[in-house]
């Protein structure tokens, strides 16, 4: 589970400077947050899956 907790930092950190990075206007702005929006997909996916194996195990803590 401690992999799912670094994956997901780290998609949010990259999420972050993508977002910090896109504040222009224009096309930029636009990637920026497309990326933004991967990210989160992606963390969110993650944590449904951690969840999911922490309910198939049964497990007292379902947090991810």
């Amino acid at each position: 589970m401690k992999t799912f907790k670094q994956t997901l930092q780290i998609l949010l950190i990259a999420g972050s400077v993508f977002a910090i990075a896109a504040c222009e206007q224009g096309p930029a702005e636009d990637a920026g947050e497309k990326v933004d929006e991967m990210v989160t997909d992606a963390g969110n996916a993650i944590e449904d899956a951690c969840e999911d194996v922490k309910e198939g195990v049964k497990a007292e803590d379902k947090d991810c």
